[in-house]
């Protein structure tokens, strides 16, 4: 498991982390609120004073504005702006985490900088210095002191302790390290000629191309600048600019369903609910409790709780599944039969500065294309991704080249390990073979069986389990997964084309981007 990131450990200089304690049911989605101090709806009561509106706050997180019009179905016009009204509140939540990104990011590259020149002192990695003085030192908590934190906040944290003890006991974690964390980068500070010229609050996106200049704070004479913040921050905006992009999708699908609603009932002569009764509700079978036995039965692994006392919330999530396949079959059909233009773009993914020195290679170094995969040997989808990739490298020989890096899931056991090993076998020349049949045996990735695969690809056994068993590229994943934090991966596998995020990874996609990079710059 990946015990401590670069990323968690400098931000949490002025930030503890939230604890959500998730009640596992049968969506596996449910979480509970934050165990804050204090309630968010306490924090204002007894105010009566009616106080200006606050000045809005510039995100910097804008992508390409779309047009006035946006769709247009069977000749009725949808406006952009009707769309972007009904998502504004949850754009400016996404909006306001740039927001506070911003605030926090000066501090976090302050911080950086600190960690990187202690350990260039002292000769050692960055993930090495971090397990030194921090996860070295952390005191496991015990269940005494998890039953005790859940006793004194139970009123926030919705199912019974036996369900949501590890997430207690994460957060617990997560607080004693932004302790040590706090405390290695306070006594960094007081060795070291800091010097904040702005407050975090006046860290704001810059107006022009020369103001990504602006000196911000120097750090044993090295400047930081407007502009280190915002290239830093590049990733966390692309991803906003996702979720914006996915939520006005969201939104104008179902605005078009709306209007092709509308239009099929007056077709009919009839209201358009009366419609939608006759063909999606009076279609739906409805789940039985024998259906929400079987869904129990084939997802017991993955829930917390016992059958009787999750019936009703299992048969209510089957029930909502059904009704959006009628509504989406309903929908289909009324879309083929329709005229419907959307103009709606995804936003443009940045460039980011990836590195892939000293790493697992596929294809020639001077190929004009490189993918960078970020993969976990234990996650189902990296297996079905990989044979994709090396096939495409394949295909467009001399072209394109696969660089992989590693980047461990916390909830995959083995993963960890099974990365130092993928970096044991590249040792000895075998990596290709190697991790080909890790993803094959994706279910027994344990130490042993890790070393029973050496022998099978025919590895020197002595020198991998020396490998192997001594940690010796712990610090290799570790920077992986920090290089993959900073670039804004969340999830395996994530694939970058010249520096771009791939919103999708179906073979067709991967090439059509390939293509247009190999004719100019990737669009």
């Amino acid at each position: 498991m990946i015990k401590a990131t670069l990323l968690l450990i400098i931000v949490t200089l002025a930030f503890a982390p939230a604890m959500k304690a998730k009640n596992r049911g049968a969506s596996d989605s449910s979480r509970a609120q934050s165990a804050s101090p204090v309630p968010a709806q306490a924090q204002s009561k007894g105010s009566s004073e009616v106080k200006p509106a606050a000045k809005e706050e510039d995100c910097g997180c804008d992508g390409k504005v779309p047009p006035d019009v946006i769709a247009i179905v069977n000749g009725v016009q949808v406006s952009s702006k009707e769309i972007d009204d009904a998502i504004k509140d949850r754009v400016q939540e996404l909006q306001r985490q740039i927001i506070d990104a911003r605030k926090r990011e000066l501090d976090l590259q302050i911080n950086t900088r600190l960690l990187e020149a202690e350990a260039k002192k002292r000769g050692i990695p960055t993930a090495k210095l971090i397990e030194v003085e921090i996860t070295s030192k952390i005191a496991q908590p015990t269940e005494a002191e998890a039953q005790a934190f859940y006793d004194q906040n139970k009123s926030r944290i919705e199912g019974a302790f036996k369900d949501v003890k590890a997430d207690v006991i994460r957060y617990l974690l997560d607080q004693r390290r932004g302790e040590l964390a706090a405390s290695l980068a306070k006594r960094l500070r007081g060795e070291a000629k800091v010097s904040i010229l702005v407050p975090p609050e006046s860290v704001t996106p810059p107006a022009t191309p020369a103001d990504r200049a602006r000196l911000l704070a120097t750090v044993n004479g090295a400047r930081i600048t407007s502009g280190d913040i915002e290239d830093a921050l590049l990733p966390a905006v692309s991803n906003v600019q996702d979720q914006v992009h996915e939520l006005r999708k969201t939104q104008l699908d179902m605005k078009i369903n709306d209007v092709l609603l509308e239009q099929e009932a007056q077709k009919r002569k009839i209201t358009a609910r009366a419609l939608f009764e006759a063909e999606v509700l009076s279609k739906m079978k409805g789940a039985t409790d024998a259906d929400a036995q079987k869904f129990y039965q084939e997802n017991k692994e993955r829930i917390t709780g016992e059958f009787a006392q999750l019936k009703d919330q299992i048969i209510q999530y089957l029930k909502q599944q059904e009704q959006q396949a009628v509504e989406k079959t309903f929908a289909d059909g009324l879309r083929q039969a329709a005229a419907v233009k959307v103009m709606l773009a995804p936003p443009e993914a940045p460039v980011l500065n990836i590195s892939v020195d000293d790493q697992p290679v596929k294809g020639i170094a001077t190929a004009p294309v490189t993918i960078v995969e970020f993969t976990d040997f234990e996650c189902p989808s990296c297996a079905r991704t990989q044979p994709v990739l090396e096939e495409i490298v394949n295909e467009y020989s001399g072209k394109v080249r696969l660089v992989v890096r590693d980047f461990p899931l916390d909830q995959h056991t083995h993963a960890l390990k099974a990365a130092e090993a993928a970096e044991a076998a590249r040792e000895q020349g075998k990596y290709w073979e190697y991790t080909a049949l890790m993803f094959k045996n994706q279910s027994a990735l344990e130490v042993d069986k890790l070393k029973e695969y050496a022998t099978q690809v025919g590895l020197d056994r002595k020198r991998f389990d020396l490998s192997l068993d001594s940690g010796k590229y712990s610090d290799k994943v570790q920077q992986d997964v920090q290089d993959g934090y900073r670039l804004g991966v969340n999830a395996t596998p994530t694939v970058f084309i010249n520096g771009r995020k791939m919103r999708e990874r179906t073979p067709e996609f991967l090439k059509s981007v390939i293509d247009a990079a190999l004719k100019g710059p990737v669009k």
